[in-house]
């Protein structure tokens, strides 16, 4: 039996993980959100280097998350008797950055990780760096969230399958490879070998196991799917390089999963962050005496800045753009079943009902917060609870559905956003970890880092240990660490 070096106890289910695909020149995890599957990469690289089999691995991963494998995974997992450069690539190419790639071309007995955003591969510079980083040494290509390159047709699709080629071992990590349909797994499996599937073109492969009938507009022909067919015999292919593990099969796991998803200000956020914080502090300097009411709202419209809007004095909100959107949009393509959405202002609550209409159809949404009709609340929530409905997103306000109700057929929830109310957070997260609730529940929290939302994490987390010492309770869980 393979012996593994651990710095971290695994839980069954990654050791099973780690057992069937730790050899495997190429393997897909499909793990859901929460199950670990960071630490079986982790744990893979380990041993791979150990054995001499790679001294190099690119980590690639959409932006809301490269930045975890950085400062919380690689640092939590990877065992201190190996020796490591690190590298988080950035886009601003300063000279300290510089020497810091150097590092990771420099050729010596430490094991050299390179860790890229997803977005880096489609420009020039990102792709020619990864090219060299590769083929300077044996090389373990990782993708985190590989529906990111679900699109055949996509630049950076077709640049991780090239640079895959030259790279010693290959896998693909997501919760979910099918987040629209069947066809989603084409460009993932080819990264990882083109022979497992067995197809020379996306299109034999559609024509396969889609049905298709021609249709003609704007003076050409093309084919259009209208289902899927030969399913059974893609789950067989499928069988033989990946490994399945659902959150609900997992009996080891903690009864609550938190999860945290970081992003970066806009140009524009930042601009118009600085500016409010620039007055504000003019303000407070300025003034002999400033009232609690005048601070609250400076916190509020940070808050809302870094949320991606605005509102000015006369009561126009204005739209900034933001990751925020993209990085909920990323959470729910790698993320099964229903879901719960809570969001701290009514403005975000509408767009995000508005980009999940657009995205899953009219009716995959409900709404929940003050401006609802009971009756209509009552709908959505008799919705929601059926799971023969369609009704799969449930998105509202703490404030108003945080209390009371059941919520219990959704096993994630994502904070679109936060409030200081810790009340109204532990009051929300209830709603879905309660009677009747069968599955772990997996927590996820975005965080637009360097703004308002760091503190107001930070503050949570303050009066929840404050809470648990005076109660004499354990620490809270691992809630955003």
């Amino acid at each position: 039996m393979t012996q593994f070096n651990y710095k971290t106890q695994p839980y069954e289910h990654q050791v099973e993980a780690l057992t069937v695909s730790h050899d495997k020149d190429e393997y897909a995890l499909f793990m859901e959100m929460g199950c670990g599957k960071s630490k079986v990469i982790i744990d893979n690289i380990a041993h791979l280097y150990g054995q001499g089999k790679i001294y190099n691995a690119l980590i690639v991963a959409p932006k809301g998350v490269y930045n975890n494998w950085v400062s919380k995974e690689i640092p939590t997992h990877l065992p201190d008797s190996i020796q490591v450069d690190v590298v988080k690539w950035q886009s601003n190419h300063t000279k300290a950055f510089q020497k810091e790639l150097k590092t990771v071309l420099t050729i010596d007995h430490n094991l050299k990780v390179l860790v890229m955003n997803i977005e880096a591969l489609s420009t020039k510079k990102g792709v020619q760096f990864a090219n060299m980083f590769i083929q300077q040494n044996k090389t373990i290509f990782v993708i985190d969230e590989s529906t990111t390159i679900k699109n055949p047709d996509a630049k950076r699709t077709a640049n991780c399958v090239r640079l895959g080629k030259y790279a010693y071992y290959r896998r693909i990590l997501t919760g979910s490879p099918v987040t629209k349909s069947p066809l989603d797994l084409y460009s993932q499996c080819m990264f990882l070998n083109p022979a497992l599937l067995g197809f020379s073109s996306f299109y034999s492969f559609r024509a396969r196991y889609a049905d298709l009938v021609e249709k003609r507009g704007q003076g050409r022909t093309y084919k259009f799917v209208t289902g899927y067919k030969n399913m059974e015999e893609l789950n067989e292919l499928l069988t033989k390089f990946s490994h399945r593990v659902l959150k609900k099969d997992c009996l080891d796991l903690p009864e609550k999963i938190y999860l945290k998803r970081n992003i970066e200000m806009t140009k524009e956020q930042e601009k118009a962050y600085k500016e409010l914080q620039r007055f504000a502090v003019t303000f407070l300097n300025n003034s002999k005496t400033v009232t609690i009411n005048h601070v609250i709202t400076q916190i509020i419209r940070l808050h809302q800045i870094s949320c991606g809007f605005t509102v000015t004095d006369d009561g126009v909100t204005t739209e900034i753009p933001s990751q925020r959107l993209l990085e909920l949009s990323s959470i729910l393509e790698e993320t099964d079943g229903k879901v719960i959405i809570w969001a701290n202002y009514r403005y975000d609550i509408q767009r995000i009902e508005k980009m999940l209409k657009e995205a899953y159809g009219e009716n995959s949404v409900g709404t929940y917060y003050g401006g609802v009709e009971q009756a209509e609340r009552e709908r959505v929530i008799d919705e929601f609870q059926n799971p023969d409905s369609p009704l799969r997103f449930f998105v509202g306000n703490t404030q108003t559905g945080g209390y009371g109700i059941t919520l219990t057929a959704a096993s994630t929830v994502v904070y679109y956003s936060n409030n200081y109310d810790l009340e109204k957070r532990l009051q929300s997260e209830d709603r879905a970890h309660r009677i009747g609730q069968t599955n772990k529940v997996t927590y996820i929290d975005i965080v637009c880092e360097k703004t308002v939302d760091e503190k107001i994490v930070k503050a949570l987390r303050k009066k929840q240990s404050i809470a648990n010492l005076v109660l004499g309770e354990e620490t809270f869980s691992d809630w955003l660490k």
